[in-house]
Order: C-alpha cells, then sequence, then structure tokens
C-alpha cells in the first residue's frame, strides 16, 4: 500500500502533458496529474512518485515514477476528513475492484491526497476490554467519544468492544463490590456477611477486602480485573482499565501488547495512553 503521511507531500498539476524540465516544491514526494480525457469529456489520472534534487523551495524534477493512471485510478467524489487515515483506507478498499486500484480523496480543505492498492491489515484493531452494567461501558464511551472526535486520525486504528456483562453473575449469594452498580446481589460496600458459600465477583482489592472484614467465612471468587482475569482475556491489541493507578501504562498480556488506564482518568489521558500503545506496536520512540 501506497499512502502519502501527510498530503502536504502531494502535489496535483492539471496539464495535458506532463515533463521533468519543470519545477517542483521541495515537500512533494508524489505528483498526481490531472489529464482531460477527450473520449469522455471526463478527467483521468496519472499517479507518479517523484524524484527531486538541488535545494530551495523549487527544485529540479529527476524523474518521475508511474504508480497508476488511467482505468487503474478513480477520484471519490465526496470530500472527506483526510486525517481519518483509517476511513480512508477503508473506504478505498471498497471502491478497489477490477482494474482500479488507486482512489484519490479530496478533503473538506479542498487539500488532495490518494491511497494505492489499499491495504486494510494496515490498521491497527484494539480491543477494548470492560465490563458492563453501566451500559455502554465507561471506557467505551470515552473512547468512542475520542474517536468520534478525531483525535485518532492519524494513529490508522479501529476499535472493537470486547466486554463481560456482570449481569451473568447475579443471584442472591452473589458479592459486588459496589451497591452503585445496580447489580442484583450483595454488596461489599454495604453488607455484612456470615454465612459460608458466597461468590465474590471483583478484582484483588475486592478480594483483600472481603477477606479483611470476613476472615472466617469460605467464599468463591472471579476475578475479573484483565490483568489477571481468566474471563476477560484480550485476543489483540487492547485498552483496559484498572483501579490500581501503579497498574497503569503499557503492558503485555497473552503475548499481545496493550494499555491500562485508571479508572478516573480523563479523556485526555485515555487519548495519551492510546497513542502510545500505538506507538509501541509501531516502534516509534
Amino acid at each position: 500500500m501506497i499512502f502519502p503521511d501527510e498530503y502536504k507531500l502531494v502535489g496535483v498539476k492539471r496539464s495535458t502533458n506532463s515533463t521533468t524540465e519543470e519545477l517542483i516544491y521541495f515537500l512533494t514526494d508524489y505528483l498526481i496529474v490531472e489529464k482531460e480525457n477527450s473520449d469522455t469529456c471526463n478527467a483521468n489520472y496519472e499517479v507518479y512518485y517523484v524524484k527531486k534534487n538541488g535545494e530551495g523551495l523549487l527544485r529540479k524534477i529527476e524523474y518521475l515514477e508511474l504508480i497508476a493512471s488511467g482505468e487503474e485510478v478513480i477520484k471519490y467524489d465526496e470530500e472527506l476528513n483526510l486525517r481519518n487515515r483509517t476511513l480512508l483506507i477503508e473506504t478505498a478498499v471498497n471502491l478497489c475492484s477490477g482494474k482500479v486500484n488507486t482512489i484519490i480523496f479530496t478533503g473538506l480543505d479542498k487539500h488532495v491526497t490518494f491511497i494505492h492498492k489499499p491495504d486494510l491489515f494496515s490498521i491497527i484493531y484494539i480491543e477494548i476490554l470492560d465490563v458492563v452494567p453501566p451500559e455502554p461501558s465507561w471506557l467505551s464511551m470515552v473512547v468512542r467519544r475520542l474517536e468520534t472526535s478525531g483525535i485518532f486520525g492519524d494513529l490508522q486504528v479501529h476499535f472493537a468492544e470486547k466486554v463481560i456483562d456482570l449481569r451473568h453473575f447475579e443471584g442472591p449469594n452473589t458479592v459486588f463490590p459496589c451497591s452503585a452498580s445496580g447489580l442484583k446481589g450483595k454488596y461489599l460496600d454495604s453488607n455484612i456477611f456470615i454465612e459460608n458459600g458466597h461468590l465474590l465477583v471483583g478484582c484483588e482489592i475486592s478480594k483483600t477486602i472481603f477477606e479483611m472484614c470476613f476472615p472466617e467465612l469460605e467464599y468463591s471468587f472471579i476475578n475479573i480485573c484483565p490483568l489477571k482475569s481468566e474471563i476477560l482475556v484480550p485476543s489483540r491489541p487492547f485498552i483496559t482499565r484498572c483501579c490500581r493507578s501503579e497498574n497503569s501504562g503499557l503492558v503485555n498480556i497473552s503475548g499481545f501488547e496493550g494499555v491500562v488506564v485508571h479508572w478516573g482518568d480523563s479523556e485526555y489521558q485515555v487519548a495519551e495512553a492510546i497513542k502510545n500503545l500505538v506507538h509501541k506496536i509501531k516502534n516509534i520512540p
């Protein structure tokens, strides 16, 4: 796949011929030449890689390497956010069929870029590991809100939820950490237990508190903390949350790179965590 990192690297020339005798802007690594088709009165396109030399703002073209032309290239009619690389890749994949392998996009600001041989495997798929209720989960709600804002556009990512529904564990003998969850059962923050045989659904902190308050009781335990859980396990790169701030940061679970945010982190901190995860996966310092 060829997808310029920045649309400022793409130049556009509207001409009936192209030549290496001209000067070109120093940032231009790719050139889109728009030609009018005399048979159909429609434009057709040639896309080139530009090799240039010299110094200064305008430089001499050394040679043009053809990437795609004619029936291989189409221009997408709708203006899109050129910073949303995932959207552009997914759109281009859907448009490429037959001889078409290159899609030209125009941005909302009228800048232009292109994708040659779009590849869905270039998108990083990230799981949002969390629990419900509330529904949607807190982490999913934050990530989706940030995604809608466009803040992840340059990262080339796609998110998918992987959540555990705690309502599956509801029951008269089930103990949940907090009454604010609204789950049907008993709560560690508001009930006193005198009998054996309860099922505690929580994390290591819940377990520690239960044993400190009721050391004589026998109970079963389901760990829902993604860092140690056997029921909430990642199957790809992931983001999750933990109530212990010291666990925040990059981690590796079951061979998958991930990042942990604190339950009380802000949207800014969540966005930074995802950026750090992508940089780790891409080996970007």
